[in-house]
């Protein structure tokens, strides 16, 4: 049976908290990389394209919460992506709020239990 990847939609509300969670356990990371830990981690769950990643990684520079990096890589430049203060503060606050909604949302989505009078 094939594996389904994780509708766009819930990918497009997250990927920030994706990214910066991702970041603050590397000291740094490529986008090729981001993707391919994300599709490792979830076992092809979820499938980010370069269209969606790379503009909230220049969204993430743009508010101060990235630095990147160019290093030269076999004759190619590779742009490294790193949290500053802010976005190391940012990813802890991001992952936590992910994580109380998708608490509520399992609560929300469970069974409902009948009840006896």
């Amino acid at each position: 049976m094939e594996k389904k990847t994780t509708s766009n939609e819930f990918v497009r509300g997250t990927l920030k908290t994706i990214v910066l969670n991702l970041l603050s356990e590397h000291s740094r990371m490529y986008g090729y990389e981001i993707t391919q830990e994300v599709k490792d981690r979830t076992q092809g769950a979820i499938a980010l394209t370069f269209g969606a990643l790379y503009p909230v990684l220049h969204k993430l520079e743009q508010e101060g919460l990235l630095l990147t990096e160019s290093v030269e890589v076999d004759g190619r430049t590779r742009k490294y992506y790193s949290l500053t203060s802010p976005g190391t503060e940012m990813a802890q606050a991001k992952t936590d709020d992910l994580e109380r909604f998708v608490e509520a949302l399992k609560l929300l989505l469970a069974p409902k239990v009948a009840t006896s009078k």
